[in-house]
């Protein structure tokens, strides 16, 4: 059984949550998260907690009830402090550019990186000291910030060579000694 999944999820003050069989609705100051969840697991509200335990015994039962009163409680947080990553990109001429919900990349291909952003999600475009574009990306659900930041990382990964391209900050990228000559 999961330690942690016997803890109840605190729902703090201004904070609605709701429970309709397995679907878990929370609404804060954040925005508003909605999950359902599948599996042998059963989820009451009572009071400002949220409770989930197994409904059997079997193996998985036991494996997603933690799991779900994770996502509960993370849910819970993303909507009243919210959620955020930030992506350092490194390269000669490499640049963001945000309009509206669309972020565009140059990096150093013969095409711009374009990325839609999904609902929920907000970019925020700034630079480091050493004149680096960094982009912050923003929203109530931990899942969805990191899945926006895995996206726009995805489009140039970190080489280890030079070091170039887009990496969390922060990130450690081993780097490589390059060709020797005789």
């Amino acid at each position: 059984m999961s330690r942690i999944g016997k803890l109840p999820v605190k729902i703090p003050a201004g904070v609605k949550a709701s429970v309709d069989g397995l679907t878990v609705s929370i609404e804060g100051a954040k925005g508003k998260l909605s999950q359902t969840f599948k599996g042998e697991i059963n989820i009451v509200l009572e009071g400002d907690e949220i409770k989930v335990s197994p409904a059997s015994n079997s193996r998985q039962a036991d494996a997603m009830f933690g799991t779900a009163r994770s996502i509960i409680a993370n849910m819970v947080k993303g909507v009243v402090e919210g959620y955020s990553k930030v992506l350092e990109i490194k390269g000669v001429g490499f640049k963001a550019e945000l309009k509206g919900k669309v972020l565009t990349l140059a990096l150093g291909y013969a095409h711009p990186c374009v990325y839609e952003l999904p609902d929920g999600i907000s970019v925020a475009i700034g630079e480091t000291p050493d004149k680096n574009p960094l982009v912050t990306v923003s929203g109530a659900s931990k899942h969805m910030v990191g899945q926006v930041a895995s996206d726009i990382k995805h489009f140039y990964p970190v080489e280890p060579y030079k070091g170039k391209g887009v990496r969390i900050h922060g990130e450690f990228v081993r780097r490589k000694e390059g060709k020797k000559t005789a």
